[in-house]
């Protein structure tokens, strides 16, 4: 066998591991460089000294949690936050996983970007809201990347939030953001989405606006009746959700209407003390979870204090509330709503969410999977991580 065949033959015999092997390599990031995250030991002793020093302000005499935030659990937490809580060791942890800050239009996005482990992983980016971070995501990250049925995770922090620009933007812009950041600067074809609360409109308006890239989309929720909906069009279960909504607008939305009406008086407290931005996030959380397991929703004590320890280092309390500024202008001003998108959509709706009917989402997405869970709720990747995996896997894989 002359030296020439052999060569021809062990080229046509290495060809599909060529061209694989090609394919992950025109995946080349532009604009990118990589992050870690490091705080100085200046912010944590500053940190520190803010928390010993905290004028608490009393409490009614058994109101409970009846006024907002607990002060007789706020103070526990504190407590411990200066004494057994070891942001060094959360730090390290969020290192544990690739991080990167790309220029997307202009715009300086923090991510974690995970390749999955399958030969055919497929890219899925998700989007966190309020009053969580990309640290919403962290416990599902192993859940996802191992097996043949993977995925290559992109978990960015939304501008305004984290470690990427502070700039608050509304959830149409940010997916205008995501797609480039999947198209351009990580070279994708095509994409998978998902995300709740925030990031439930970013996903949507993905779906919405770029159904040509945007293979599949996932959400926890779909949004909400605003009184704009004619009456005559509703069913009675979709009645029935806009009577739950207005209900809980008016005992629990307080935070979204000064968000997006006054979000920068507000900021000055959160953004000057520790305990009065805990003291916000933790009654939002209480919103949706009864005292005995708030810290159980948002993962766990140490998780539930991470996520308020992103938005401490940072100082983006006040440009994550200022999303809401945004959203609302952008209605007010007569913003034309997206169409109904015909990419395919599945929905997990935990029990401690919102429950909207079937019909309600079939309005916006074009659902192909809409399945009710028996446990969970806002922030089900942190508390039943092995469940919502599960969820994104299922939907994901059956949908080519």
């Amino acid at each position: 066998m002359t030296r020439l065949r052999i060569f021809l033959l062990t080229w046509l015999a290495l060809c599909p591991i060529i061209t694989f092997s090609q394919t992950k390599k025109n995946l080349v990031m532009k604009n990118t460089e990589a992050f870690k995250v490091s705080v100085s030991q200046q912010v944590l002793d500053d940190l520190k000294s803010r928390l010993q020093n905290t004028r608490w302000p009393g409490e009614a005499e058994g109101s409970g949690w009846h006024f907002g935030t607990s002060e007789a659990y706020l103070k526990d937490l504190v407590q411990y936050w200066l004494t057994s809580y070891d942001w060094r060791k959360q730090e390290a942890e969020l290192n544990k996983y690739p991080q990167y800050i790309a220029d997307v239009n202009g715009v300086k996005v923090h991510f974690q970007y995970i390749k999955g482990k399958g030969e055919n992983s497929k890219p899925l980016i998700l989007t966190h809201g309020w009053p969580d971070s990309y640290y919403r995501f962290h416990k599902i990250i192993p859940l996802l990347t191992e097996g043949e049925q993977s995925f290559d995770l992109v978990i960015p922090s939304t501008p305004g939030f984290g470690f990427s620009d502070k700039t608050a933007l509304t959830t149409e812009a940010v997916g205008d953001l995501w797609k480039e950041l999947m198209t351009v600067n990580l070279g994708y074809e095509k994409f998978y989405a998902a995300g709740g609360d925030m990031g439930m409109g970013v996903t949507k308006a993905l779906a919405s606006k770029y159904p040509g890239v945007v293979a599949g989309v996932h959400f926890t929720d779909i949004g909400y009746p605003m009184g704009q909906e004619d009456p005559a069009t509703m069913t009675e279960a979709e009645k029935q959700f806009a009577q739950f909504v207005q209900q809980w607008w008016y005992s629990e939305g307080a935070y979204a209407m000064v968000h997006a009406t006054k979000p920068q008086s507000l900021a000055y407290g959160l953004n000057d003390s520790p305990t009065g931005l805990a003291a916000w996030i933790v009654s939002f959380g209480n919103a949706g979870a009864p005292a005995e397991i708030l810290e159980e929703s948002f993962g766990g004590r140490d998780a539930l204090l991470t996520n308020i320890m992103i938005y401490w280092v940072t100082q983006t309390i006040a440009t994550s509330a200022r999303m809401y500024k945004a959203e609302a202008v952008g209605q007010w001003s007569g913003a034309k709503p997206l169409e109904k998108s015909n990419v395919p959509a599945g929905l997990s709706l935990f029990p401690r969410e919102a429950q909207f009917p079937k019909e309600w989402a079939e309005r916006f997405v074009n659902v192909v999977s809409f399945r009710k869970m028996n446990k969970g709720g806002h922030f089900a990747a942190l508390e039943v991580p092995d469940i919502f995996a599960t969820e994104l896997r299922n939907f994901f894989y059956s949908i080519d």
